[in-house]
């Protein structure tokens, strides 16, 4: 299926759009900061969501379709993920949001204003390499509602404590979370589907 063009503050989007049959759910997920949609632990978390009936939205964000690579500030790529996810119209299905690294932080940043029932963060970066005192860990803190974590035991961005009411899933590997993916993909998809079921 070809991509969504959506509209939003900053510029045209694109939505990846992988139905499940018969969803009782949708997940959409954001890429990183240099990377897009392409990564393996987003394709892995899309194929093992769409097995168990989660539909999965991967959005690119508007200054990786008009190409650049360094990413728009902040506050851009929260208002642009917020248009997005307010357009993409899944009526009735209860909506999960996540990313990877870049994503994750926005996701969690508008858990609030997009109404997530659950936040899925893939390698998120606690702290840039090497500064820990330049700690993001209010961004996660500050999810209201059930989040899990996938990161890297080696992961240079730095590794989040576990808190009430947030899982974490520690893999093998750094930043990339290249390896593994297919048994911590279906972690997070049954994950997922846990909280639905309740």
């Amino acid at each position: 299926m070809r991509p969504k063009r959506i509209r939003t503050p900053h510029g045209p989007a694109r939505a990846h759009v992988h139905a499940a049959d018969d969803p009782t759910a949708v997940l959409v997920l954001g890429h990183g900061a240099g990377g897009g949609v392409g990564a393996p632990d987003l394709l892995g978390v899309t194929e093992a969501c769409t097995a168990r009936g989660i539909s999965v939205v991967l959005v690119e964000q508007p200054y990786r379709v008009a190409g650049r690579r360094s990413p728009a500030p902040a506050a851009q790529l929260d208002a642009a993920w917020v248009a997005v996810v307010d357009q993409l119209g899944f009526p009735g299905l209860p909506l999960f949001c996540g990313g990877r690294s870049s994503g994750a932080r926005v996701a969690c940043r508008t858990a609030a204003a997009t109404q997530a029932a659950a936040i899925v963060c893939l390698a998120f970066p606690v702290h840039p390499p090497g500064r820990p005192e330049t700690s993001r860990l209010d961004e996660l803190d500050a999810v209201r509602v059930p989040v899990l974590v996938v990161q890297g035991e080696r992961d240079p961005f730095g590794m989040p404590p576990k808190r009430r009411g947030r899982r974490l899933i520690v893999v093998e590997g750094d930043h990339s979370l290249r390896k593994g993916v297919a048994a911590y993909s279906g972690a997070v998809a049954d994950w997922l589907m846990s909280l639905h079921a309740t």
